[in-house]
């Protein structure tokens, strides 16, 4: 099948390259397209949006999961998306942007990207901007009516206070209550004195480390151990800068690991914990405080590569 050459993208800077080197996940750098993939649910709702199977068709709302998808370094999400702009299906019809996300696909082995390119052209360097890393929108999937209050009335009766006590932290922390309440169930179901075979302990599930790491006394202290996991959620998602399901992964499988894998580590068990976290929030991006820490250094090469790639032009 015929492929854009690495080599020669890497040589000429081009922008869909970098774009999708630094989406894929994977040692060598190859998106898992697999059923049961993190992104797998994303496209699925997604195609369902943008057809009307099932439900109401919302092309807005289709394009913006399948942005979430592309950012976890799926090729059909890509060539989706880029479809989408192609034709004006829902959107503003945006040949700059098909032509990128159409390389971008046909970087990670999508062949029916690389015959639209036949069409639309080559990459231009523009990217929709859910897919910039210094200036994303903000990609809701869900209804914005979701209400804490709501949901914590909805958990079992022995769950709710401990659902009651991370919402009310998590503002002072500058994490939004949806994406707090995310990680706390998803780690333990809101259990106090949930131990996992890992030792990690708790609420949000520190292992010794971590809650040495942030100074958590008694890790089955409820107040003790949300405070915890809430600063090392603030701590990601200022290293991630706002990277809803970066943040995530580091939460699941530790920062060092994405920074490796140049995004979601190739572990089953973190692409799910990352599918979970992303269906639950309904969003890619998140405020951060960035004096809390330095930017990961993944983000800060990828910047430097794309300056360098205006700069060229």
């Amino acid at each position: 099948m015929e492929m854009l050459d690495p080599a020669a993208c890497r040589a000429a800077l081009a922008a869909p390259c970098l774009v999708a080197a630094a989406l894929a996940v994977g040692p060598a750098g190859a998106a898992d397209t697999a059923p049961g993939g993190t992104a797998h649910p994303l496209i699925e709702r997604a195609r369902a949006l943008e057809h009307g199977e099932g439900i109401a068709r919302d092309p807005e709302q289709a394009a913006a999961l399948y942005c979430q998808a592309a950012r976890l370094g799926e090729p059909e999400a890509m060539y989706a998306l880029g479809w989408m702009y192609a034709n004006g299906r829902g959107l503003p019809r945006n040949d700059g942007y098909a032509g990128t996300l159409f390389a971008m696909a046909a970087f990670l082995g999508d062949a029916h990207a690389l015959r639209m390119m036949r069409f639309t052209g080559t990459y231009t360097g523009e990217v929709p901007d859910c897919l910039h890393p210094r200036n994303r929108m903000m990609a809701r999937a869900v209804d914005a009516s979701w209400s804490p209050d709501e949901h914590i009335r909805s958990l079992p009766p022995e769950r709710q206070a401990v659902a009651r006590l991370v919402v009310e932290l998590a503002e002072s922390y500058g994490i939004e209550p949806r994406l707090a309440l995310a990680i706390a169930i998803t780690e333990s179901n809101l259990n106090p004195v949930a131990v996992s075979p890992k030792k990690a302990m708790g609420v949000m599930q520190l292992i010794p480390d971590t809650a040495a790491r942030f100074n958590v006394r008694n890790p089955f202290d409820p107040r003790d151990n949300i405070k915890g996991g809430l600063s090392y959620l603030r701590w990601l998602l200022a290293y991630f800068r706002g990277d809803v399901a970066l943040a995530a992964a580091g939460y699941n499988a530790g920062e060092g690991a994405v920074d490796r894998y140049r995004g979601v580590p190739p572990y089953r068990e973190t692409r799910a914990y990352v599918d979970r976290i992303l269906t639950f929030v309904g969003q890619a991006d998140h405020p951060f405080d960035s004096a809390v820490t330095q930017p990961s250094a993944m983000f800060s090469a990828i910047r430097m590569v794309r300056q360098a790639g205006k700069d060229r032009r």
